[in-house]
């Protein structure tokens, strides 16, 4: 079975200033270049969380786009991270999803808006979540306050994946809500999680103590960072993850549904 490299990118976002954290972010992934199969960056990476999207909203297809593509090809990897992203009149919170080999990019649209944040006032929402394939790997990747749905990310037919994985601005204040549910959504769907958080205040003073982890099938840590800028590669194995869920198939069990 196949076994995956991921990288959580846990660093402080220059507020509002696009063009000098992909500098940035550039510069710190370089070295990365044949050594992982997919880098995580936070939620809105370029700007910070940010509702001055008028200004800081970026064409569907923009610069951002370019880059995200041109460096998965230099990293040999796949990136994502979400970016304030206007299109048809509307912002997103999008997350890209970008692959090597030409592929187009693929995009989620934040479905939950933080309304305490005013996020709702500002940004429409998306629709349903999906599943990329990736070297051997299922992968659903949503957005920050998504963490806090159960029902949404409950992994079911239609939705499989066996990594569950989350971009956030998610504020110190709540870190406790944060490491819990992680971990929650891995044991309840038997899947790894992966969320990957900024670091430092943002630029309403707004502080984030990063906590990015990578949580396995069972709820147990893999990889954690503190409140400090990290680069954190952890090896996910997909064999071990099949034999679990053949030992323990809780998910026979489940509640059937349907979202609306």
């Amino acid at each position: 079975m196949s076994q995956l490299r991921v990288t959580l990118v846990q660093q402080p976002l220059v507020w509002g200033e696009p063009a000098a954290n992909r500098a940035r972010f550039a510069e710190l992934l370089a070295p990365l270049a044949g050594s992982t199969d997919l880098v995580v960056l936070p939620e809105t990476f370029t700007t910070g969380f940010s509702m001055e999207v008028e200004r800081l909203g970026e064409s569907a297809g923009g610069p951002t786009c370019t880059w995200l593509g041109d460096l998965s090809e230099e990293l040999d990897a796949a990136i994502t991270g979400s970016v304030i992203t206007a299109e048809g009149g509307r912002y997103y919170n999008r997350l890209l999803w970008a692959e090597p080999g030409g592929a187009a990019l693929r995009h989620y649209d934040k479905r939950h808006l933080f309304r305490m944040g005013r996020e709702h006032e500002h940004f429409a929402p998306g629709a349903a979540a999906w599943t990329v394939a990736w070297r051997g790997f299922s992968v659903c990747p949503l957005v920050c306050y998504d963490l806090r749905f159960p029902v949404f990310s409950r992994r079911r037919a239609g939705l499989d994946y066996q990594l569950l994985l989350y971009v956030a601005n998610w504020p110190a204040a709540r870190a406790h809500a944060w490491r819990t549910l992680l971990k929650a959504r891995a044991i309840e769907n038997q899947a790894y999680v992966v969320g990957v958080n900024r670091v430092g205040p943002d630029g309403h003073g707004v502080a984030h103590s990063g906590d990015s982890a990578a949580i396995d099938y069972l709820g147990q840590p893999l990889a954690e960072a503190a409140a400090e800028p990290a680069l954190i590669t952890v090896e996910l194995d997909g064999g071990r993850l099949a034999a679990f869920r053949d030992k323990f198939p809780a998910h026979l069990d489940a509640d059937r549904f349907t979202l609306e």
